[in-house]
C-alpha cells in the first residue's frame, strides 16, 4: 500500500483487521459522534456537501442517491454494500475486507442511520476466502462489542448485518442483479425504472454501495467536510485506491488524492513498466473502461473530470498497465472471452453479441481474418449499446471499439498478413 496524502489506508499489521486494533486507530468515533450529536438528515447532508462520487464505477454523488429515500416513510429500509467485486484488474475492495473490514462497517452503520435502514447487508463475491473470513469475523466481533443489534452504543438506533455470499457471477455485480441474487432468484439484472432507491429489494427502498464508498462516509463523518474536501480536486474530491496490474514493476493498492498527476504515480510511486520497456496504453477502471495510450495519459491527472475529456473513466480503479510488444488483437480477444463467458444470457443482443464479437476477434487472432471483421465488431458494438437491461453488452462493445479505435492497424495487419506483428514476441 502507497500512497502520498492518506485518509482511509494505514500500515497493515497482523491484526489490523482486529476490533480492538481498528478502536486503537480511533474507529467508531464517527458513529458514536454521529449517535450523540447529529440526526439521520446531517448524516446525508456531510456527505452530499463532501461530494463523495461512488467509487464502484458509475461514479454518481452517494449523497444525491441517499436523498431519494425518505427516513420515516412507514416503509422498512435497506442497506446493500456491493463486495462483488469481479470487474477483471480490480482488486482494491479486497484490500479493505482483508485489512480494514472494520471501517467498512462503521460506515454501513452511519449510512443505515442516515437512511434509517434496520438491516443491512454484504453481498460478497463468492470466490472470496480471506475477504469473506475477515468481514465476517470482524461482524462478529462487532456484535459482541454491542456495536451491532439492538441499541447500538445505548441509543435507541438499532441495527443488523448479514453477509451474504454470492455464486461467482459477473452480472451479479449490477446492482439489480445483486439483489435478485440476494432475494434467492437467478441473478438477472432487473428493468428500470423504478429505481432500486424506490423499488429494491423486497420491492423496499434499498441503496446499493460499493465497499470503498461506504468506508469514505466513515472518513467523511469523523473527520469533517474540510479535511476531506482538502485532498483531490473541486469536481473530484478524496482519494481513490487504485489496483494496478499487468506490466508494472510494483503492482498493488494504491491510496492516491484524486487529481494527481498520472504518468508520476505510474513512474514514481508504481516503479515504472516492467523491465523498462515503454507504455503501450493502460486500461483506466476495469476492462469496461475505454483503454488509453502511453501518449494519450501523458498530461492526464487521475481524476474523473480529466479521464472524461479524455473519453474513459476511471471505472472500478483497476489499473491495467500494458507494455508495448504486447498483441492488442489477443488482449481483445482475452477481453470478449470473458464477456462471453459471462453474460447471463437475458438480453437477446448481449447473448449473441458479445459471443459474435469473441468469435470474430478469435478467428483474426487465429490469422484466419477477413477484411469486412473490423466494420463488423463496430457493427455488433453499436447493436449492443443500450439495448439491454444491465451494461455488459455496452461495455463488451466499449472494450472492442476502444482498443480499435486506438490500435486499429495492428487488426488489419494481422488480417493481412494472418499473423500478429508480434509473433514470437513477448506478449
Amino acid at each position: 500500500m502507497a500512497g502520498r496524502q492518506l485518509l482511509m489506508t494505514f500500515p497493515v499489521t497482523e491484526s489490523s483487521h482486529r476490533l480492538a486494533e481498528y478502536r486503537a486507530r480511533g474507529g467508531y468515533a464517527a458513529i458514536e459522534k454521529a449517535l450523540r450529536s447529529m440526526r439521520p438528515e446531517d448524516v446525508t447532508k456531510q456527505v452530499t456537501d463532501a461530494g463523495l462520487q461512488g467509487r464502484g464505477g458509475a461514479s454518481f454523488p452517494t449523497g444525491r442517491k441517499w436523498q431519494v429515500v425518505v427516513p420515516g416513510d412507514g416503509q422498512p429500509h435497506y442497506l446493500i454494500a456491493n463486495a462483488d467485486e469481479g470487474e477483471p484488474g480490480t482488486f482494491k475492495d479486497r484490500w479493505i475486507l482483508e485489512n480494514a473490514p472494520h471501517l467498512l462497517i462503521e460506515g454501513m452503520l452511519l449510512t443505515a442511520y442516515a437512511l434509517d435502514a434496520r438491516h443491512c447487508f454484504i453481498y460478497i463475491r463468492g470466490e472470496f476466502d480471506l475477504p469473506y473470513r475477515r468481514i465476517a469475523g470482524a461482524v462478529d466481533e462487532a456484535y459482541a462489542a454491542g456495536l451491532l443489534g439492538e441499541r447500538i452504543l445505548g441509543s435507541d438506533f438499532s441495527c443488523d448485518l448479514i453477509v451474504y455470499r454470492g455464486a461467482g457471477a459477473y452480472v451479479a455485480g449490477e446492482a439489480s442483479g445483486l439483489i435478485s441474487s440476494l432475494e434467492g432468484k437467478k441473478g438477472y439484472p432487473r428493468n428500470r425504472p423504478p429505481r432500486l432507491t424506490v423499488k429494491g429489494l423486497y420491492q423496499r427502498p434499498t441503496v446499493v454501495n460499493n465497499v470503498e464508498s461506504l468506508s469514505n462516509v466513515t472518513v467523511i463523518v469523523r473527520d469533517g467536510i474540510d479535511a476531506f474536501r482538502a485532498v483531490g480536486t473541486a469536481k473530484s474530491p478524496g482519494t481513490r485506491l487504485f489496483s494496478v496490474s499487468g506490466h508494472i514493476s510494483r503492482p498493488g493498492v494504491y491510496e492516491v488524492e484524486l487529481g494527481y498527476p498520472w504518468r508520476k504515480f505510474l513512474d514514481e510511486d508504481c516503479g515504472g513498466v516492467l523491465d523498462g520497456r515503454a507504455l503501450k496504453a493502460v486500461v483506466p477502471g476495469g476492462i469496461s473502461s475505454k483503454i488509453l495510450t502511453g501518449a494519450d495519459i501523458e498530461h492526464l491527472t487521475l481524476s474523473h473530470e480529466s479521464l472524461w475529456e479524455a473519453n474513459s473513466t476511471l471505472g472500478s480503479g483497476g489499473m491495467i498497465v500494458v507494455a508495448e510488444g504486447t498483441c492488442m488483437v489477443r488482449l481483445l480477444e482475452i477481453m470478449l472471452r470473458f464477456y462471453h463467458h459471462e453474460s447471463c444470457g437475458q438480453c437477446t443482443p448481449c447473448r449473441h453479441g458479445t459471443g459474435w464479437m469473441h468469435r470474430i476477434v478469435a478467428r483474426i487472432a487465429a490469422g484466419e481474418g477477413r477484411p469486412e471483421d473490423i466494420e463488423r465488431l463496430y457493427y455488433v458494438a453499436k447493436y449492443n449499446d443500450g439495448t439491454t437491461i444491465c451494461g455488459l453488452g455496452d461495455a463488451a462493445g466499449y472494450a472492442a471499439t476502444g482498443i480499435l479505435d486506438k490500435f486499429r492497424d495492428e487488426f488489419e495487419y494481422c488480417i493481412e498478413h494472418k499473423r500478429s506483428r508480434y509473433q514470437g514476441r513477448l506478449e
